[in-house]
């Protein structure tokens, strides 16, 4: 990775204290956080329920940093819009979701909003299969856990897929799953740039230093 281009940090809300989501937000907005990752789960495209429309709406109400909602959900075209009017900055559907056609329209929608528009995939989905959406997206979000729960250990088997893809894709490429600072420096070097984190953020002494560590690892 060129070191010019800014490595930033996404700390992942699935980890932080939801009783107290509001604080825990403004903690990781003053510590350096460059945006938020919101995992939405459904129950059926990952073993696990977690937020919707609603909760983003007020997490937008407590901080200016860019909401990054990754859907983790079957069909998600079924709730796009909702997430937009919800205050979301950049939106993420799962390649293995959604039929090509159907994400070139999404794509096409979000962009009227001027939501940036990414595309993900699973540990073990193969790149062949986001090659046809590319062109229409802003980022790729590259799994390096099976996503569902947080706290998970990284998949190292995913970095050759990291360096394949920075080979084919010019614009951001996002890892997320089992980051910390220890791993960073071999995620960046492999060609990502946005590293989403979220127990060795939220559950950090301090949240500041965390950041520090993923963002200059590559360094």
């Amino acid at each position: 990775m060129n070191n010019r281009v800014k490595i930033q940090v996404a700390p992942s809300i699935l980890s932080a204290d939801f009783s107290c989501l509001g604080r825990e937000i403004r903690k990781v907005e003053s510590a350096g956080a460059d945006m938020l990752h919101i995992d939405v789960m459904d129950g059926r495209f990952v073993p696990n329920i977690t937020i919707g429309p609603v909760v983003v709406k007020y997490i937008r109400k407590v901080t200016k940093l860019p909401l990054d909602v990754h859907l983790m959900i079957e069909r998600p075209e079924r709730f796009i819009k909702e997430f937009v009017c919800a205050g979301s900055d950049m939106i993420t559907m799962h390649i293995e979701t959604i039929h090509p056609a159907q994400f070139k329209r999404q794509a096409a929608y979000l962009k009227s909003k001027k939501v940036r528009v990414g595309v993900s995939l699973n540990p073990a989905t193969g790149l062949n299969k986001i090659k046809g959406v590319l062109k229409y997206v802003d980022f790729v979000l590259v799994m390096s856990v099976n996503p569902g729960f947080s706290g998970q250990e990284f998949m190292p088997s995913v970095l050759p897929k990291i360096k394949k893809l920075r080979s084919i894709f010019s614009g951001d490429i996002a890892v997320d799953g089992g980051v910390n600072d220890k791993l960073a420096g071999d995620i960046i070097k492999a060609g990502a740039n946005i590293l989403a984190a979220g127990s060795y953020v939220f559950g950090a002494l301090d949240a500041k230093s965390a950041i520090e560590r993923i963002r200059n690892a590559g360094q």
